[in-house]
């Protein structure tokens, strides 16, 4: 007898298991209505000793189930006892099987459910048994046992098979087959052992059913030796899948590593093979094939080159061909692995097509594996629907609607019906599939290691073979070198970064035609846009581009060009700016100078408007724009190091005073009004004496951020020297800063208790009005500075009145 207890289920399970309690219940009650019981002592001894064999149970490998020696006395109490007593002793029998030395007990639906199930098993068994066929044989008795026994036994693991298949979603027959039919066998020999106790207590009493027991043990031994020796070669079957496993796993890392947006692909792709497969009726041993390969088909990309697998535009056919070897190196290493199920095969012909196009043997129909047939059409499908460095991703109903267009030239039009039909189910699969938490990282880096045994590659190397080409090209070419050339004589007198590119937009567009222009130069991990020309372009600058993604970044990582490449991949607001359609090809090229790295790319209208020329030209002009780019940056920061303070970012004085020149002449004009003042801080010599400079530094900084919080856009704040501060305040009134001042002041103090643990500093402000008390800058400094130093005396007076308790509160007398 076997019993089991089911996990979670589906609808269809729960009502499945609700008619079996309902008809288990009504099987009981018609068993029993009108039955008187007669516990006679045979009863009794049989009750007992099924009890105690129902203690003999053994663990079947596979299912939670257990199976007791007890159905041997079921057997038997159909030849001794009548129905409503084999009923009652296979309930009290089940009843004990189910908790006795149990780790889990049952829920009381599962418990219910097993005595439903036992209950039906032994009714339909003793139907079959009373049913007067072979009657005129003297052994139709025995031949109507064993067809009860083989009742018994179908019923039974029937009824548990077909919940485990609907809660668990698999095929009911392979249930059956997997878990219940090799123990049949065992079935017959306890039908042999019933009708050979039921012949001897013929002929010797009921009282030798005792006897019967020691051989129920015995049988009971055996039957467990051969479930342990099961379970363990099925323990070392399952040691070597979870070792195939692990292999598996190792190698698709080794694919994530190659490919980082192949983790999500490979999860997909798996589960929508996996469901297709089993859809078609695939044997298990295939399906596994299967979800193996569908992991693994794309292994063979270990000997493309990264830049390739990652190039955000078109192939050319010397790529292509480079791509096209990896479903023959895929399948090559994983003939080496071993596998118990045929994977190789699947993933060598996995690109061919329906209609004998694809690659590498150009089979057709039929002839491909039908597994290769399901990964073709899925990887498809997936690939549309991701996004790739060389296009975005379509809309899954979308990617659907071209692959079933494919049906009958690319794809099986068997797999794309099976495809079609429940690709929305296989996505929510797919979604719920959980990740693995760990991959392989591609940007480790080791800093042992001083030099190789070879010793290093000399710097001093000829310029590469290919850039000769160019330059002796453009050398023939007398409109291009007199473009060049006055394009470097316009970059050599060139300082401003906007100019120089706006020369290089004006030059370049009389040699490659172009829509947009944008120029990106590396900063860190993200690439910052430093120029745009062109409609659209400027969405390019809302964000930076991360190093490695869209075309520019691509170009940035991998210091190799893009001809025709798709914008759409581009990152910004591309988008949203509905440009990514308006573009339909680009061209750009990488710009290094020493320690510039960036990327000028041009984009067109129209598709694949660029050639091999445009790209030899930007390619040969890159070198002067990249050293001018850097010659302005350095300009630039050298400018910015002149006219700003180093310790709080704020303009220097030099930068200060020409600016508030710079507003007062335009205040003049426009008769505006404007405050300028000049900030103090109190206490602050006390810091660095107590606290050290880095406190007084972090002071310092922390109060430059202050004043710059209570400005606006259009006001100006800088520092004048040491801890004196200046701010400017186009159209303030004295009745304006009153309440700010009085701020700016509550802020400080709070930077100086939160840095030094105690309040130690304040500031002093004096305000100096234009046109009112000056129209000249040195003229409103210095009232700016004598209401300043006015303000400091009364507060310093202000403090004779306070002192500081031991426990460092601070009281006025």
């Amino acid at each position: 007898m076997t019993q089991t207890q089911t996990g979670g289920m589906s609808i269809i399970a729960r009502l499945y298991v609700a008619a079996v309690i309902l008809a288990g219940a009504a099987a009981i009650l018609l068993t029993f209505y009108g039955w008187t019981p007669d516990l006679r002592v045979r009863f009794v001894l049989y009750l007992l000793i099924t009890v105690a064999s129902s203690g003999m149970k053994v663990t079947l490998p596979g299912i939670e189930g257990t199976m007791s020696v007890n159905y041997i006395f079921t057997l038997l109490a159909l030849l001794e006892l009548d129905r409503p007593q084999v009923v009652l002793l296979a309930l009290v029998s089940t009843l004990v099987q189910t908790f006795w030395h149990t780790q889990k007990p049952p829920r009381p639906v599962q418990f219910v459910f097993n005595l439903a199930c036992m209950a039906l098993t032994v009714v339909a068994a003793s139907a079959v048994f009373e049913q007067p066929w072979f009657g005129t044989l003297p052994e139709g008795e025995a031949i109507r046992l064993a067809i009860a026994g083989m009742t018994y036994f179908c019923v039974n693991t029937f009824c548990i098979s077909i919940v485990i298949g609907l809660t668990e979603r698999r095929a009911i027959q392979s249930v059956w087959k997997s878990s219940y039919l090799w123990i049949f066998p065992f079935y017959l020999v306890g039908v042999s052992l019933a009708e050979l106790a039921h012949s001897s207590i013929e002929r010797l009493g009921w009282r030798f059913t005792i006897a019967v027991v020691p051989l129920l043990y015995v049988i009971y031994r055996t039957f467990r030796l051969y479930i342990d020796n099961l379970q363990q070669e099925k323990t070392h079957n399952a040691d070597m899948a979870n070792l195939h496993l692990r292999t598996i796993e190792a190698l698709a890392m080794a694919i994530e590593a190659k490919d980082e947006c192949t983790q999500d692909h490979l999860r997909r792709v798996q589960v929508y093979s996996e469901k297709i497969a089993q859809r078609m009726d695939l044997p298990e041993e295939r399906v596994q094939a299967l979800r193996t390969a569908a992991i693994l088909h794309d292994i063979g990309k270990l000997a493309v080159p990264d830049y390739i697998i990652s190039k955000p535009g078109k192939l050319t056919p010397e790529e292509f061909d480079k791509v096209k070897i990896h479903t023959v190196v895929g399948a090559a290493i994983l003939e080496r692995v071993g596998f118990p199920y045929a994977v190789s095969p699947i993933v060598h012909s996995h690109h061919e097509k329906w209609d004998g196009t694809g690659y590498p043997d150009g089979l057709k129909g039929e002839e491909i594996p039908i597994e290769a047939r399901i990964l073709s059409a899925v990887d498809c499908l997936d690939a549309l629907a991701s996004d790739r460095q060389y296009r975005k991703a379509l809309p899954l109903d979308e990617a659907m609607e071209y692959v079933a267009s494919m049906a009958g030239r690319s794809f099986d039009p068997r797999v794309v019906d099976v495809l079609k039909r429940h690709y929305q189910e296989f996505e929510s699969l797919a979604a719920a599939a959980p990740l693995r938490e760990k991959s392989l990282g591609k940007h480790v880096e080791v800093r042992r290691g001083d030099a190789p045994d070879a010793g290093f590659q000399n710097n001093q190397q000829p310029p590469a073979a290919v850039q000769e080409v160019f330059l002796a090209s453009i050398v023939s070419a007398r409109q291009e070198v007199q473009a060049i050339l006055e394009l470097s004589q316009d970059l050599s007198g060139a300082l401003r970064l906007d100019e120089i590119l706006s020369v290089v937009a004006e030059r370049l567009r009389k040699l490659v035609p172009f829509d947009g222009m944008a120029v990106f130069v590396r900063e860190g991990d993200l690439l910052r846009l430093r120029y745009v020309h062109g409609e659209g372009c400027p969405a390019l600058a809302s964000a930076g581009i991360p190093l490695g993604q869209g075309l520019s970044g691509w170009v940035v990582e991998n210091h190799k060009p893009i001809l025709n490449g798709n914008p759409a991949v581009e990152g910004g607001n591309w988008q949203d700016a509905g440009k990514a359609e308006f573009f339909r090809a680009a061209l750009s090229v990488p710009l290094s100078a020493e320690d510039l790295s960036g990327a000028m790319t041009l984009y067109h209208s129209g598709k694949d408007a660029y050639n091999k020329e445009h790209l030899r030209i930007l390619l040969a002009i890159g070198d002067k724009i990249a050293r001018a780019i850097q010659g302005s940056l350095r300009f630039q920061q050298a400018q910015h190091q002149a006219s700003t303070d180093e310790l709080t970012g704020l303009p220097n004085a030099r930068s200060l005073c020409l600016h508030i020149q710079e507003e007062l002449m335009r205040a003049k004009v426009t008769l505006g009004r404007g405050a300028v003042l000049v900030c103090d801080l109190d206490g602050f010599k006390s810091v660095n004496d107590n606290f050290g400079h880095l406190a007084g530094n972090e002071i310092l900084h922390r109060v430059a951020r202050i004043l710059q919080a209570n400005c606006r856009v259009s006001d100006y704040v800088g520092r004048l020297g040491g801890d004196e501060f200046v701010m400017l305040l186009g159209g303030a009134t004295a009745k304006d800063l009153e309440r700010r001042v009085s701020e700016i002041d509550r802020m400080v103090r709070a930077a100086g208790l939160e840095i030094c643990g105690k309040e130690c500093v304040g500031i002093s402000i004096g305000c100096a009005y234009f046109p009112d008390d000056g129209s000249d800058a040195e003229t409103l400094l210095s009232r700016a500075d004598h209401d300043m130093y006015r303000a400091k005396g009364e507060r310093k007076a202000s403090r004779e009145n306070v002192f500081e308790l031991p426990s460092g509160i601070v009281r006025v007398a």
